[in-house]
């Protein structure tokens, strides 16, 4: 599939008498942007940044917007990017994008793949790629936003295209906000954006009105032994034996804890500890990132793994309890039901019934949340990113793709970055038709 929705209607309204105020979306204006849009992304792709290191991307996306006609300011939240286009009367829309990428090296093979390293925030050298797929939503927001500062006569209001960094760290939408986004500019009536993934295939979105994805909550958990010589462990308190203790209690959470039926996730992501094989250290380091929907189970499991982590090293006989650091946070995204029922509509006009689905949940987490939780309404949907064919053989065999994060992760280009650009106009264009004062969501447009 490469051209997508050519006489798709969209509309922003599911009335009869909102329908007469869209415009078709072609797959001729799509086609028009497409190849610009390619090709940043693989200029996106090949030269990735870490998260609140985006300077170049930022820049570049300043630069495209700028050319096309938006007022951008930079370094909004340390490296973010604001682009404000005002054409009459009508709500406020704004849009999201990602800026950055993760320490991950790329193994897919792709003549494109990136080969970039960098320093993370602890100085360490680390291989950067864009595994989770936002190298394509920025090159989509900018296609869109090109498509819509073109053909201003299909919509009114004022659109709002923003680059957020440090998503990867749940942390750049809350620095974004922090710094004025919601002061210094037009505050939006309606907040959207889209992530793709392989639990689609290319050519196809998922809507969840509601909640979307999981409260994330990120632990450090620091436990203190007495170091010594290998060969003399009763001379010792071994914090590596209690760190393996606690990650094997740790799992009891979710399995014996929690009412079944209820989502919760506590991983261990790693485990730092000693330098050399016969030396035992002082102190061992657990990482830890927690996944929930409902706040009491948030709260119920966050007890636990203070309860079960104590309780450990104090088994273990460690000289002083763990210490036990809850650094990062983000809260559930909530799609505001009426308006992600609306945009589904939309959506089925912009790109057919067929390729709209209504999914479940998602266990991943996003700070996406922080605007929702400004009163703004949202509307997040997911992109199908997989190769149609391979999609069809992994369900055959009862297998996954690469999930995002995965160095073997990569969206199947063509496909999911033509049905990104259409959909995003046509959300755009939607929400842009409703008359002025006129709620995005809720009450009838």
């Amino acid at each position: 599939m490469r051209k997508v929705g050519r006489r798709a209607m969209v509309c922003g309204a599911v009335v009869a008498a909102a329908l007469s105020l869209c415009r078709a979306v072609t797959a001729n204006e799509v086609d028009d942007v497409y190849p610009a849009a390619r090709a940043l992304y693989l200029d996106l792709h090949q030269h990735p940044e870490l998260s609140g290191q985006e300077t170049q991307t930022a820049a570049k996306l300043a630069q495209r917007l700028r050319a096309v006609g938006f007022t951008v300011t930079e370094h909004v939240g340390r490296t973010g990017v604001v682009a404000v286009l005002v054409n009459g009367a009508g709500r406020t829309v704004m849009l999201r994008t990602e800026l950055d990428a993760l320490p991950v090296e790329e193994k897919t093979g792709l003549p494109y793949a990136s080969k970039v390293h960098a320093h993370d925030d602890a100085g360490r050298d680390v291989p950067v790629g864009h595994m989770c797929g936002h190298d394509l939503h920025m090159s989509a927001l900018v296609a869109a936003g090109e498509l819509m500062a073109r053909s201003r006569a299909s919509w009114h209001g004022t659109l709002v295209l923003i680059g957020q960094p440090a998503e990867e760290t749940i942390s750049g939408a809350g620095w974004m906000v922090k710094d004025g986004l919601l002061t210094r500019f037009p505050r939006p009536d309606v907040i959207v954006a889209l992530h793709v993934g392989n639990r689609q295939p290319a050519g196809k979105l998922a809507i969840v009105p509601g909640i979307m994805s999981t409260n994330s909550d990120s632990v450090r958990i620091t436990i203190h032994g007495k170091g010594g010589h290998g060969s003399a462990p009763h001379t010792t308190v071994d914090p590596i034996v209690i760190a393996a203790r606690t990650v094997l209690a740790l799992q009891t959470i979710a399995s014996r804890e929690v009412q079944p039926g209820e989502v919760a996730v506590v991983t261990v992501g790693y485990l730092h500890a000693g330098t050399k094989n016969n030396i035992i250290p002082d102190d061992a380091e657990l990482g830890l990132t927690v996944r929930t929907y409902r706040p009491e189970v948030r709260r119920q499991v966050l007890a636990a793994i203070t309860r079960i982590s104590n309780a450990e090293a104090q088994a273990g006989g460690a000289p002083s309890p763990p210490t036990i650091e809850h650094y990062e946070s983000t809260d559930a995204v909530v799609n505001d039901v009426a308006l992600a029922q609306r945009m589904r509509a939309v959506l089925e006009r912009a790109l057919g019934r067929e390729n709209i689905e209504i999914a479940e949940p998602e266990t991943a987490s996003e700070d996406f949340s922080v605007f929702l939780a400004q009163g703004i309404p949202g509307f997040y949907f997911s992109l199908g990113g997989a190769d149609p064919q391979a999609f069809r053989d992994a369900q055959a065999r009862g297998v996954n793709l690469p999930s995002n994060h995965s160095p073997l992760f990569a969206p199947d280009l063509d496909p999911a970055l033509h049905t990104a650009i259409t959909s995003e106009v046509a959300v755009l264009r939607a929400l842009l038709n409703g008359a002025p004062g006129t709620p995005a969501a809720g009450g009838s447009p």
